[in-house]
């Protein structure tokens, strides 16, 4: 018996700051001090706060430590461990109470979430599948083996609402129905964790912090359906969530877990691995599929849909990591229970990659029907800097854009697609007053037109077509018509193309040109970015009222386009200026300004 634990955030976040450091320098430390045999040290997955990482937490006190560093350590070890003191200086300062520390849970960070899929994360050691029974792991899957026939697992998770958490929110229960209603003597179970989407990291984490929860759901998912194997679609670019899913899958095979007469009965089931190249259009379940078989990543052309054929031309079933990170909850505290929470057509929770312009950036799981306004001005902590809140960005490239108009809307899936967005995996980017939203729209076509596969015309030309049309205006060189050109072409696009990926890239022009057209009419028809961002359309001058001639803009001008004498106001020679902003980042009297 340990009488205190240190777990210290293992996720890639924290990872890339020095966490496994951290956790090298505890155990020396702890070592040092006599305490080895008293203090456990753990590595664990994402708390969710990546703004403050590297995150400490110390327990039984549940001491929130935020941004530690190595040297910070030997500290904690001698005051919290060894003397019984707690390092204020070091904790999350929402922690931090009169009467000693406030719980995670009472932070606004913490206290309007609801972790399903994120249960475990930050709890339990994900490389010790141990940690992962003593929280009932795997109870459901013996609970369906010894107690349900393969339909009553479909009839619960179909009472329970839960839909895809990788797309447009197809029902898991429905799919799961279609691919166990196809005959065949061969059928697949795959998951998605490929995660494509800018910004989002929702499915890593929970790789990160919880594998075996994905492993017991996809073995529950081919009891149902009459399927013998599995297959991971995970990116390379994500390391550590492949290397601990190695483990967890070589961990449940040791444990009779995978393989042969799991539990004693005659169901069998195992599960391999295989790492995409970091292909977006292998987002798409038939592209995925295709890349699973060998073959270079491009959908192909529905129906037949994978539940009737699909990998190697059988039955699958395909769902992303967070759908299937529900599943085991779902059997063992009812249908009912998932679908308490949530909206009536989107029920329990979904998990969100926050980031951009928000003070909290990092990992967050919310009830459906949840607020944006909630989610950016509470958990998220509002814009930092004292700006205002102009959009959010959901769904990644396939999504759309939501004005501040729009900031209490409850967010689930009908609710997306009805002011021009969608829920994606997850990704949520919010935008500052210092935001062009033609610029953002040019951004995301920039990643699909890279990302087609080329298969079919509509998405490999006319996104093409669309980004230059886009080109035109934040270089000053549209028209109108352009314009009306660009939301014909659009919906051209969304209606022709072959996959997800051709049919949802237009969604940032057509969100931006529905909530802020009069920022795309200002490029167009004044040659102006009202938000100062795209670099043909603004001017660099210097106010010579404010300009005292310390040469300083000059000095760091890269292309020598400032002059002046010293103790003189200066000038910027706006042919030769190429707008880098260098002069503005090194002015301390604010005398030069863009428009």
């Amino acid at each position: 018996m340990y009488r205190a634990h240190i777990l210290v955030c293992g996720g890639t976040g924290c990872s890339s700051s020095n966490s496994k450091e951290i956790f090298a320098k505890f155990e020396s430390e702890l070592k040092a001090a006599g305490l080895d045999k008293e203090v456990k040290t753990i590595m664990t997955g994402c708390f969710g706060l990546c703004a403050l990482g590297p995150v400490v937490v110390v327990y039984p006190e549940g001491a929130f430590y935020s941004q530690v560093k190595v040297e910070d350590v030997p500290e904690i070890v001698s005051e919290h461990l060894l003397k019984g003191r707690i390092v204020t200086r070091l904790l999350y300062k929402e922690t931090v109470a009169e009467t000693g520390i406030r719980s995670l849970s009472e932070t606004n960070f913490y206290k309007k979430q609801h972790r399903v899929a994120l249960k475990l994360c930050g709890v339990i050691n994900p490389e010790n599948i141990d940690e992962y029974i003593a929280y009932d792991g795997y109870q459901a899957l013996a609970k369906v083996l010894t107690e349900m026939t393969p339909q009553e697992v479909i009839d619960v998770i179909s009472k329970s609402g839960l839909r895809g958490r990788g797309g447009a929110g197809f029902p898991t229960g429905r799919k799961w129905q279609f691919a166990r209603n196809s005959v065949s003597d061969k059928k697949y179970v795959c998951c998605n964790a490929d995660e494509g989407d800018p910004g989002a990291f929702m499915d890593r984490s929970v790789l990160e912090g919880d594998p075996h929860a994905v492993i017991e759901a996809m073995a529950i998912a081919a009891y149902a359906i009459g399927s013998d194997q599995g297959y991971v679609y995970i990116r390379a670019e994500y390391p550590i969530a492949v290397q601990r899913l190695q483990i967890a899958i070589k961990q449940a095979r040791e444990y009779g877990l995978l393989g042969k007469n799991i539990f004693g009965t005659d169901f069998n089931f195992d599960l391999d691995i295989r790492l995409g190249a970091g292909a977006f259009v292998c987002g798409e379940e038939t592209a995925l599929m295709t890349s699973i078989e060998g073959k270079r990543g491009e959908p192909r052309v529905r129906p037949p849909f994978p539940a009737v054929k699909g990998l190697f031309g059988q039955p699958t079933i395909l769902n992303n990591v967070e759908t299937y990170a529900n599943v085991a909850q779902i059997i063992l505290n009812g249908p009912e229970w998932f679908a308490s929470m949530g909206t009536e057509k989107s029920k329990g929770t979904k998990v969100f990659a926050l980031g951009g312009k928000i003070t909290n950036t990092g990992l967050v799981e919310i009830p459906m029907g949840t607020t944006l306004r909630e989610i950016v001005e509470d958990i998220g902590g509002g814009i930092p800097n004292g700006k205002k809140f102009k959009a959010a960005q959901t769904g990644g490239p396939s999504g759309g854009c939501i004005p501040a108009s729009l900031i209490d809307t409850p967010i689930d899936y009908d609710n997306l697609l009805a002011i021009g967005s969608m829920m994606g995996s997850g990704g949520l980017i919010v935008m500052d007053e210092d935001t062009c939203m033609v610029d953002i729209a040019k951004f995301f076509l920039e990643f699909t037109v890279e990302e087609s596969c080329g298969k079919c015309t509509p998405c490999r030309i006319g996104n093409k077509r669309l980004l230059e049309m886009l080109e035109k205006v934040t270089s000053g060189r549209a028209t109108m018509e352009d314009l009306d050109k660009m939301e014909k072409l659009c919906h051209y696009i969304k209606e022709n193309s072959l996959c997800g990926l051709g049919q949802t890239a237009p969604n940032p022009v057509l969100s931006t040109l529905r909530y802020f057209r009069e920022e795309y009419e200002a490029h167009v028809r004044d040659k102006r970015c009202p938000a100062g961002v795209c670099k043909k359309l603004i001017t660099y001058s210097i106010d010579p009222t404010k300009c005292i001639g310390c040469s300083k803009c000059a000095r760091n001008c890269p292309v020598e386009a400032i002059h002046g004498e010293i103790k003189k106001p200066y000038t910027i020679d706006t042919s030769k200026c190429i707008k880098c902003g260098a002069c503005i980042d090194q002015c301390r009297f604010k005398a030069i300004s863009k428009k």
